[in-house]
């Protein structure tokens, strides 16, 4: 099957010196406490920045991130929040500030989805917040995804993939081994090896590096599914539906919501992959 071109800003080095890009992990004194007394010792802690999403000059929303693979997290966002319908409506990512207390990332996107975008923000204006996330109404919660069309190789994931998928999972998460506090998003093939794990402080930023990197990689729509070491909250969910895949596994359980509307798109969700465990709550 033809693949796509990737977009013209895809993976490449003009040339020109690389921005110093702000830690993800910073040392840090700390008292360790036991019974035999206190210890004081440098410990590595995962950071956390402020990193603001700019579409074609408009500041649309700053979310707290661990600084790296920002131009990922900011394609994921703008494909699983429905700014952008395509990996080709965005012309240009560039990262600014990455030495600093905060970045910000701009994003060219095509003029069709920035008109949308900006009808959207006026939709919302003057209306209470409801405080879900940077959602600024009830109105705004988009929680009914559109029904998947579940492919047959979904059927091959069984408790031995997942329990491998999970078992791979800390060996690609070197971040988290240095400073803990930190989730993975992998995107695990259907045998259970694990293709390619990003890393942050959040959930849902994590899943969204995952997204952009496979957007990326024009990994989007190929065989396999997502691991995540968290729980299953409803945003991953509907941030997976909207983007057509099909199975979601995580290592905690998941909301009530996320069940409701991971059976609405008919999408596969596992919860508590722990060993030789799973519990499979939808789909």
């Amino acid at each position: 099957m033809h693949q796509p071109a990737p977009p013209p800003w895809h993976l490449q080095d003009d040339g020109a010196p690389a921005m110093p890009a702000a830690p993800a992990v910073q040392a840090s004194p700390v008292q360790v406490l036991t019974a035999d007394g206190q210890e004081q010792r440098d410990d590595w802690i995962a950071a956390e920045v402020p990193v603001a999403l700019v579409f074609n000059g408009l500041s649309h929303a700053v979310m707290m991130a661990t600084p790296q693979d920002l131009a990922a997290f900011a394609l994921g966002f703008a494909l699983s929040e429905g700014i952008i319908d395509g990996p080709a409506d965005c012309y240009g990512i560039e990262v600014q500030g990455g030495s600093g207390e905060a970045i910000e990332v701009q994003l060219d996107i095509a003029s069709r989805h920035f008109a949308r975008l900006k009808d959207r923000r006026r939709s919302l204006a003057g209306r209470t917040g409801c405080g879900v996330c940077g959602i600024d109404s009830l109105q705004a919660l988009d929680l009914q995804p559109q029904p998947l069309v579940p492919p047959a190789w979904a059927q091959q994931i069984t408790l031995a993939t997942l329990a491998r998928a999970f078992s791979e999972l800390p060996a690609h998460q070197p971040l988290n081994r240095q400073a803990g506090a930190i989730h993975a998003a992998a995107w695990a093939r259907l045998d259970g090896g694990i293709a390619v794990a990003m890393e942050d402080v959040g959930r849902h930023n994590a899943l969204d590096k995952l997204l952009g990197h496979m957007a990326q990689q024009q990994l989007l729509g190929t065989p396999g599914f997502v691991a995540m070491t968290s729980r299953a909250s409803y945003e991953l969910v509907r941030k997976c539906a909207r983007l057509g895949l099909p199975v979601l596994a995580t290592i905690s359980a998941p909301t009530t919501l996320a069940i409701q509307i991971a059976r609405q798109a008919r999408l596969q969700l596992y919860g508590l992959c722990r060993g030789s465990r799973a519990v499979r709550y939808a789909g």
